[in-house]
C-alpha cells in the first residue's frame, strides 16, 4: 500500500495536482520527456518533407488533411496546401474514377483495414493524368483517418505500353518474316516438286534407250565373238551398267531425302528375301573368281520387301566390289526377337577411323584415281538413309586386309504355318524351257521391241511384238502365246497390264505375264502388287529375265503334265 501511494503522489505532481515540491522533484523529467517527443516529431516531419513519394492523411469524413511537398510536385502544386481538398472535391480534383471510385475505396478500408498495392490515376493541376500506385492504412486509434502512401509509376506503365508496342511490332515483323519464309519454303518445295518431276520424266526417258542397248550387248555377249570384238562388248556392259547403277542411285538418294517412299511391312520367309539375292550374285562372284555361301535359317521376318531388298543388294555388291579373292558370305542368324541378316566379306577391310565416313553421300574409300571408281559412293549411303526410315540398327566391323562384316536388324515375325519352307532353291526342269515358246512382246519403243526380240529369239524363242493391243492381236492371229512381256505404260493412257488381261480373256486362258516398266514410283509399284505377276525394273537385266522366264514357263509345263 505505501508504494501504491507513493506512485499515485508522482503521477498527481506530473499532471501538477501535487505539492509544490513534488512538481518541482519531477520536472527534470518532465522536460526531458517534452524533447524527446519533439525530436521525435521532428523526424518525422522532415521524412514527410523530404519523402521521394506522395504521403497524405485525410479523413473519410473531411477530406485531405496534410500533404507532403512530393505529393503536391506529383500533382503539379507548387504549395502542398494547394492539394488539401474536402472530401466533396476529392472526386473533381483528384481521382478521376469519381465518387464510384472512392466509395470503392472506403467500402475496401472498412472491411480490411488496409489497401495495399492499389494502381489507380489522379487528376494533375493541368487537368493531365497520372498513373500511381498506392499503400492506404486505416489508423486503428483514430476513426476515419487514412494514412496514404504515393508512387507515381507513369514511366512505368509508359514503359509497358511501348513494351507491348515493340511486342506488337516484333509480332508483326515475326508474321512478315515467316510469310516470307513460308513463301521461299513454298517456292523451294514447288521447286522440289518440279525436280522431282522433271528427274522421273528425264530417268524415265533415259531407261529406255538404257534398257534397249542392255538388251543388245546381253545378246552379243552370249554369241561367240573374236577376243578383240569380245573384249569391245564387256566394256560395253561394263560401262552401261555402271549407267544404271548411277541412275538408280541418284533417283533412289532423291525420293529418300524428299521422303517420297512409305513402306510397305509384310511378312516374309527369309528364304524369300535371301535366294533371290544369291541367284543374282552368283555369276557377279563367279565372273571375279569368289565363291558365294549363304546360310539361310527357317525363320520370317517383318519389313518392305522390296527396301530390305536393296539395303541387301547394296551390301553384297560392295562386298563383290571390294574382295579381289576368297569369298562372300549372305547369312541370318537370330537374336533375340530381331533377325540379324549379315554380309561378310574377305576383302580389303577397312580402317577403324574410317567406319563412320563409309555412309556419307559420294564417298569411296581406298580410291585414289577417278579411273579406279565404281559409281559415285552413294550405296552405303542409301543403305544408313533406308535403315533410318524402317528404324533399323545397322553394324560393321572390320579389319584391314582381312575382310568386313555388315548386319542389319530387323523384327522377326511367326512362321506361317500353312507354308512349308524350303530353304534351297526351286529346281528346274530337266533342259532349257526356252526354246521353242511362242512370247509376245509388248512396248511402244520400237527400239525395246527389237532389242527385246533379238536376245529372246537368241535364246530359242518365237517372238511376236506389238505396240499396243489391237498390233498384239494381228501378231497372235487366233493363237494364244505362252508368255507376255508387257511394258507396263504404252501410249495415250494405255497400260501393258490392260492389254494382257484382255488378251487373257479373249483366249480364256491364265497366261503367264510379266510386267516390264521404268516408272520406279511409289504409285506405279503400288499398282503392281496387286497384279500378282512379277515385275522387272527398266534396264532389265539379261539373267534376271532368263531366271523369270524360265520359272514362270517351267511352272506352266508342270501345270500341263
Amino acid at each position: 500500500m505505501p508504494k501504491h501511494s507513493e506512485q499515485d503522489d508522482a503521477l498527481a505532481g506530473l499532471l501538477g495536482l501535487g505539492t509544490h515540491s513534488a512538481r518541482k522533484s519531477h520536472y527534470p523529467e518532465l522536460v526531458a520527456r517534452l524533447e524527446e517527443l519533439e525530436a521525435e516529431r521532428n523526424r518525422y516531419k522532415w521524412l514527410f518533407e523530404h519523402a521521394v513519394h506522395g504521403i497524405f492523411q485525410a479523413s473519410l469524413q473531411e477530406g485531405i488533411r496534410a500533404a507532403n511537398p512530393a505529393l503536391a510536385r506529383m500533382l503539379g502544386y507548387k504549395d502542398p496546401a494547394e492539394a488539401l481538398w474536402a472530401l466533396t472535391d476529392l472526386s473533381h480534383h483528384l481521382f478521376l474514377g469519381g465518387d464510384a471510385e472512392l466509395k470503392q475505396i472506403r467500402k475496401t478500408l472498412g472491411a480490411q483495414q488496409g489497401l495495399f498495392g492499389y494502381e489507380t490515376r489522379l487528376r494533375r493541376k493541368d487537368g493531365s493524368a497520372i498513373d500511381v500506385m498506392m499503400n492506404l492504412l486505416l489508423k486503428p486509434d483514430e476513426e476515419g483517418l487514412v494514412e496514404g502512401f504515393v508512387a507515381d509509376i507513369t514511366e512505368r506503365k509508359l514503359a509497358q505500353v511501348r513494351l507491348l508496342q515493340l511486342n506488337e511490332q516484333l509480332e508483326q515483323r515475326v508474321a512478315e518474316r515467316t510469310l516470307e519464309l513460308r513463301k521461299a519454303r513454298d517456292a523451294a518445295e514447288a521447286a522440289n516438286r518440279s525436280k522431282d518431276k522433271y528427274l522421273a520424266a528425264a530417268s524415265h526417258d533415259l531407261l529406255q534407250p538404257l534398257n534397249a542397248a542392255r538388251l543388245l550387248i546381253s545378246t552379243l555377249r552370249e554369241r561367240p565373238l573374236p577376243g578383240a570384238e569380245h573384249n569391245l562388248v564387256e566394256r560395253a556392259h561394263l560401262a552401261l551398267e555402271g549407267a544404271e547403277d548411277l541412275l538408280t542411285d541418284l533417283l533412289d538418294i532423291s525420293k529418300l531425302d524428299q521422303q517420297a517412299i512409305k513402306p510397305d511391312i509384310e511378312v516374309y520367309r527369309v528364304d524369300e528375301v535371301l535366294l533371290p539375292l544369291v541367284s543374282e550374285f552368283q555369276s557377279v562372284a563367279e565372273a571375279k573368281g569368289l565363291g558365294l555361301a549363304h546360310y539361310i535359317p527357317a525363320y520370317a521376318l517383318r519389313s518392305d520387301f522390296r527396301l530390305l531388298t536393296r539395303i541387301l543388294r547394296n551390301l553384297l555388291s560392295n562386298a563383290c566390289r571390294y574382295t579381289d579373292q576368297g569369298r562372300v558370305l549372305l547369312g541370318a542368324r537370330r537374336r533375340g526377337d530381331k533377325l540379324r541378316l549379315e554380309v561378310w566379306d574377305t576383302g580389303r577391310g577397312i580402317a577403324a577411323d574410317q567406319l563412320q565416313s563409309i555412309f556419307l553421300e559420294f564417298n569411296q574409300l581406298g580410291v585414289q584415281r577417278a579411273a579406279e571408281r565404281a559409281g559415285v559412293g552413294l550405296g552405303l549411303a542409301i543403305v544408313d538413309r533406308i535403315a533410318s526410315m524402317l528404324d533399323y540398327r545397322i553394324a560393321v566391323r572390320s579389319q584391314p586386309g582381312r575382310g568386313s562384316v555388315f548386319s542389319i536388324e530387323v523384327p522377326l515375325a511367326p512362321l506361317p504355318e500353312q507354308v512349308t519352307v524350303d530353304v534351297q532353291p526351286k529346281a528346274t526342269l530337266l533342259g532349257d524351257p526356252l526354246p521353242g515358246r511362242r512370247l509376245l512382246v509388248i512396248d511402244n519403243e520400237l527400239n525395246i521391241l527389237d532389242s527385246m526380240a533379238a536376245l529372246l529369239g537368241q535364246w530359242g524363242c518365237a517372238v511376236l511384238t506389238a505396240v499396243d493391243e489391237a498390233a498384239a492381236v494381228e501378231a497372235l492371229d487366233g493363237t494364244a502365246p505362252d508368255l507376255i512381256l508387257a511394258d507396263y505404260h504404252l501410249d495415250q493412257g494405255a497400260t501393258g497390264w490392260d492389254v494382257a488381261q484382255s488378251l487373257r480373256m479373249r483366249f480364256g486362258q491364265a497366261i503367264p505375264v510379266v510386267i516390264i516398266t521404268a516408272d520406279r514410283s511409289d504409285e506405279c509399284r503400288k499398282a503392281l502388287q496387286g497384279f500378282g505377276v512379277p515385275v522387272l525394273n527398266k534396264p532389265v537385266k539379261a539373267g534376271k529375265l532368263r531366271s523369270v522366264l524360265s520359272h514362270l514357263l517351267s511352272d506352266a509345263a508342270e501345270l500341263v503334265s
